[in-house]
């Protein structure tokens, strides 16, 4: 099972991040099951800050989450998991071995491609009130839901199997979301309790909810 970081960075670790970003929230959360001292620094998205020249010098693409750590500056939230797994965290968060290494990689690659063009951005029309119904990535968000349901048919417990990797932080935090952007979840109760298991791990923080699609306040 999960266990917490022995290793400590020699300060407390800055994350640039905008909290109602799932990609920020997976640098978050992992860095809460690791049990890592951290300053958050909010960047505020709907005014552009992460466009402007300071925030560029960081992440020249301009988007959030960035991580600081003591002078190592690392952007984008699958490539943050992979830092502080292998500088701080078990071997069970990315496997060093060839197999469990590449099962985890195929994970974070739809956790990047399918699922942040479907859910996520299912969501984010919803949260940032932009053009659009969604429909297209609310039936691919289902067809990635399914396949999902699928993996836990064989009763593992994560994604890769007994114990959790960076794989399941970086799927966790779109999919719990996925319903401010009507996709529902009810269908999936593989996935649900998958979703449980990640929220009983030692340090879990949620992600702050917002009140729109299904979980608009009626």
């Amino acid at each position: 099972m999960a266990t917490p970081s022995t290793a400590q960075p020699a300060r407390p670790i800055k994350l640039y991040r905008y909290d109602l970003s799932g990609h920020s929230h997976r640098a978050e959360l992992f860095l809460n099951l690791l049990r890592l001292p951290y300053e958050s620094i909010d960047i505020d998205l709907r005014a552009k800050a992460q466009k402007r020249p300071e925030f560029l010098a960081l992440n020249v693409f301009g988007q959030v989450p960035v991580i600081d750590d003591a002078g190592t500056v690392v952007p984008d939230s699958n490539a943050i998991l992979t830092y502080l797994a292998l500088k701080y965290g078990a071997p069970h968060w990315l496997p060093r071995e060839p197999l469990g290494a590449a099962q985890v990689q195929r994970w974070l690659s739809v956790a990047a491609g399918q699922l942040a063009s479907t859910a996520a951005r299912a969501r984010v029309l919803r949260v940032f009130e932009l053009p659009g119904d969604g429909s297209v990535e609310i039936a691919g968000a289902k067809a990635l839901f399914a396949v999902v349901e699928e993996t836990f048919g064989d009763r593992r417990p994560f994604l890769i199997g007994s114990d959790p990797t960076i794989a399941d932080v970086a799927l966790y935090s779109y999919t719990a979301h996925a319903p401010e952007g009507n996709v529902p979840l009810e269908p999936y109760p593989a996935l649900c309790a998958w979703l449980g298991r990640i929220e009983a791990l030692p340090g879990f923080v949620p992600m702050r909810a917002s009140a729109v699609g299904l979980r608009a306040v009626a």
